[in-house]
Order: C-alpha cells, then sequence, then structure tokens
C-alpha cells in the first residue's frame, strides 16, 4: 500500500473509531436510601448508554451491595419484547408495585405499562446474590433520555425505597 493511502486509512479508522465513541454517553446520580426502622444511607448511581441515554446500563451502589441492570426509556414506539427484561423477578408490568396504582385484572397490563409510562425510563436490576431493585424515573428532558436529568424510585425485593436524582 502506498504511504498516501496508508495514511489515510489510519486516519479514516481514527475517524470512526472516534464517531462510534461519540454515541456513547456516561453520567451519575445520587439518592438516598429509606428501610424501616434505619436511618437513611446514601446510594450512588451511573449509568453507560450507547444511544444517546435512550436504554443501556446502570449500577446503583448502596453500603452493603451493588445492583446492576439494564434501563430503559418507553416511548410510543416501545413494544412488548423490548421491555421483557423488566419483568424478571416482578410480577408482568409490575402490576405489583403500589406506586404505579394502574392495571385491571383480566387486561394488558404491558399496553397499559407502555402507554401510561412514555417518556420515563424504568430499570430492573440485580446484585450477584440475587437481590433485585426496579426503579422509575421521570425524565426532566425525555428528548434527551438520561442525559436530560430526572428523578425517581426504586424499590428493593427485601424492602427499602430510594429516592434517586440524575
Amino acid at each position: 500500500m502506498k504511504k498516501p493511502l496508508r495514511l489515510m486509512a489510519i486516519a479514516l479508522t481514527g475517524s470512526a473509531a472516534l464517531l462510534l465513541g461519540a454515541c456513547t454517553t456516561t453520567g451519575m446520580g445520587g439518592g438516598e436510601l429509606t428501610r424501616q426502622g434505619k436511618t437513611s444511607e446514601p446510594v450512588l448511581f451511573s449509568w453507560k448508554s450507547t444511544d444517546g441515554g435512550i436504554s443501556g446500563t446502570m449500577a446503583a451502589t448502596l453500603p452493603d451491595a451493588t445492583y446492576r441492570g439494564r434501563f430503559f426509556q418507553i416511548t410510543r414506539q416501545t413494544e412488548r419484547q423490548m421491555v421483557t427484561p423488566l419483568w424478571e423477578g416482578w410480577s408482568q408490568g409490575w402490576a405489583d408495585w403500589p406506586y404505579w396504582s394502574y392495571g385491571v385484572a383480566g387486561q394488558d397490563n404491558v399496553t397499559q405499562f407502555i402507554t401510561r409510562y412514555s417518556g420515563k425510563v424504568v430499570a430492573n436490576l440485580q446484585t450477584s446474590a440475587g437481590q433485585r431493585m426496579r426503579c422509575r424515573l421521570h425524565m426532566i428532558d425525555p428528548a434527551r433520555g438520561m442525559a436530560g436529568g430526572g428523578e425517581g424510585e426504586c424499590q428493593l425485593s427485601g424492602g427499602g425505597v430510594v429516592q434517586a436524582r440524575f
């Protein structure tokens, strides 16, 4: 390969890598864990996305464990199979989480979930020991996904609630 072509190939490869890396967004947040009969404890959140904050991975570090898993922003284009990972370890549609206050027996709770929570971010996280945490977050700027910031609530399977801010 001639020297000018090799230099051009190297430059193009570097540019492509830079563009691919530019699509990755990350962020952090915090919160407070409250459990019945205990004082509040700090929680550190971090997230990473390769699609502008619409979906990706999230970690929540509590004093006694780290929870990891996926998050999704619910949009009108969200399809049932896209949110299937949210139900792992919980009831389908999270109809058992009183905070959601939706869902009628005999109706399609997943479709109701997608319709009602369009523009919000939801996550299902887990520790290496199998403890679970589910989160629902209201975005300040839904068009920017997680990068737009927001706040919400997470529920631990073993009891406890986290008030989260991004």
